[in-house]
């Protein structure tokens, strides 16, 4: 396998790049965008830093994030894992880049841009849920901002209920294989009752 090693033999394989893709892409999040957003309650936060590059899934049960103008973005950090990986990347390598799913929506809006982290207190409180407050908020400013073509969820239907035919491991399983002695069954029966109490 001949990996491809510059960029100008990767750009003979392809063709121009459609014009719409490029004129497409705007800096601020105008009236539409900004519909897009306020719909999703779902995207993917990708970092890099020393380690590697990280995606996080990130969710809410409203806008998953809350726009404060035409450039900027907050994303509260509600309670995971406290693995931490895309804050400390954020924190060392600003670079972030945002997908913003609907459901039912073939379309997924993208976002480059930058973002530093905040623990202010107005800032967190602002965000208060069921007495919870995030631990952090990421500030997030638009470098770019466009919608990709709806060719890979059609293709993957990701939507389609009646296409997800495929059986596959629950995380109780995902854990148990790397030690055997693990109680699968019980971690995914009782799960959904322990996220309950802190889904914030």
């Amino acid at each position: 396998m001949q990996p491809i090693t510059d960029i100008e033999t990767l750009e003979q394989l392809y063709e121009a790049a459609v014009p719409a893709s490029l004129t497409k892409v705007v800096t601020r999040i105008t009236p539409l965008y900004r519909q897009w957003i306020d719909a999703s309650r779902f995207l993917v936060l990708s970092t890099v830093g020393a380690e590697g590059t990280d995606a996080s899934p990130r969710g809410d049960d409203g806008p998953v994030v809350r726009i404060i103008d035409d450039q900027t973005l907050w994303l509260p950090d509600w309670r995971g894992n406290n693995r931490i990986d895309s804050l400390r990347n954020i924190v060392r390598d600003n670079r972030v880049s945002l997908m913003f799913m609907v459901p039912g929506c073939n379309n997924v809006v993208r976002l480059n841009g930058s973002a530093f982290l905040t623990a202010d207190a107005q800032t967190c409180a602002s965000f208060e849920r069921k007495g919870r407050q995030p631990t952090s908020v990421a500030v997030i400013t638009v470098g770019e901002l466009y919608f990709q073509c709806a060719k890979a969820i059609m293709r993957s239907r990701l939507w389609d209920v009646d296409a997800q035919s495929a059986t596959v491991p629950t995380a109780g399983a995902f854990l148990k294989e790397q030690q055997a002695s693990f109680e699968a069954q019980a971690y995914d029966d009782n799960y959904p009752e322990y996220a309950k109490s802190r889904m914030w």
